[in-house]
């Protein structure tokens, strides 16, 4: 990109001023957030983030605008991807803590920032050792196809459980918590001692899972953007996919059975770049290339797990 603290100074901008606008406007608390305001913010942060891309386009003067905003477009794509199989996780852990609806919003921004922070912290890692092990590259190619074929073999019955989760045993071993939940706080006293309310353990839960789903998601985009040159992009890229997640965790959590063959889309996409990492040395992939698997796999198991529905619907009906 051209002027990197120039590029910087405006992500940073976009995202203060998006996120003041959001909790301004959009989060107010104990508000549910219904249907068409899930549309109205997805619509938001997904028209941000092509804009951003744009001013990536336009903003580089060296010939490498064009790559670069394709860099990004094909790692935000796969990270929104990837935030999507987060969401039905999400939806499992506010069944399980019987969170109330009007606290929903509250508490995913909490936890959406938990896991940007841990999102920035693994990327400045990640780089780093690109940077001094070109054989790591091999390691997360390896790593992502292992992960693909588990991903795709994975039958429904091994659903995530939250009362069986490393996370939950963690949590509940190192906070002093209680059940009582005074107007949705986060942290109540009793008796001169702090408590953590069943909000901040979920809270706290989802910033931890948020660190699983990095470990596929982090050396994903760097298939896409292999350069840690470039953290910018792989920065940028994924803090606007996290960012548009809360909006789309409302936006589709009436239809998380309907995305049924969603998660083989994903895990096919993962195989593809996890190859394409292990083949680099001796194939070379353009990267409009990754976007169009990205897209194809994605949109194609989304359309396909509604065709699927809508059959199995009518034969219901028909019995």
């Amino acid at each position: 990109m051209g002027d990197l603290k120039f590029s910087y100074l405006v992500f940073c901008t976009v995202i203060v001023v998006a996120l003041i606008f959001d909790l301004g406007l959009l989060s107010k608390k104990n508000q549910v957030v219904t249907i068409k305001k899930a549309l109205v913010q997805t619509v938001f942060w997904v028209l941000l983030s092509f804009t951003f891309c744009a001013f990536i386009w336009v903003s580089d003067d060296g010939g490498s605008g064009k790559t670069d905003a394709i860099s990004f477009l094909s790692a935000y794509l796969l990270e929104w991807s990837l935030s999507i199989d987060n969401i039905f996780v999400f939806i499992i852990i506010f069944s399980f803590f019987k969170v109330e609806e009007k606290n929903y919003s509250r508490v995913l921004l909490a936890g959406i920032l938990m896991a940007i922070v841990f999102r920035i912290i693994f990327i400045a890692a990640g780089s780093e050792l690109v940077a001094r092990f070109d054989w790591i590259m091999y390691l997360f190619g390896i790593f992502l196809i292992y992960t693909g074929i588990k991903m795709f073999s994975s039958s429904e019955e091994e659903e995530f459980t939250p009362d069986k989760n490393w996370a939950l045993r963690l949590l509940t071993k190192v906070m002093r918590t209680t059940d009582a939940e005074p107007d949705g706080r986060f942290i109540i006293i009793k008796n001169k001692q702090l408590f953590f309310t069943r909000l901040a353990m979920v809270v706290v839960m989802l910033g931890l899972i948020d660190i699983v789903f990095a470990l596929d998601s982090i050396p994903a985009v760097f298939s896409v953007i292999p350069d840690p040159a470039k953290k910018m992009l792989i920065y940028s890229s994924n803090i606007f996919a996290v960012l548009g997640l809360r909006s789309l965790f409302f936006l589709l959590r009436g239809a998380a059975d309907k995305f049924s063959y969603l998660q083989q889309g994903i895990a096919i996409v993962l195989l593809f770049i996890g190859a394409k990492m292990l083949m680099e040395k001796w194939i070379h992939f353009p990267v409009w290339v990754s976007l169009l698997v990205i897209v194809f796999c994605i949109s194609g198991s989304i359309f396909y797990s509604i065709l699927r529905t809508q059959k199995n619907d009518t034969l219901d009906s028909q019995e």
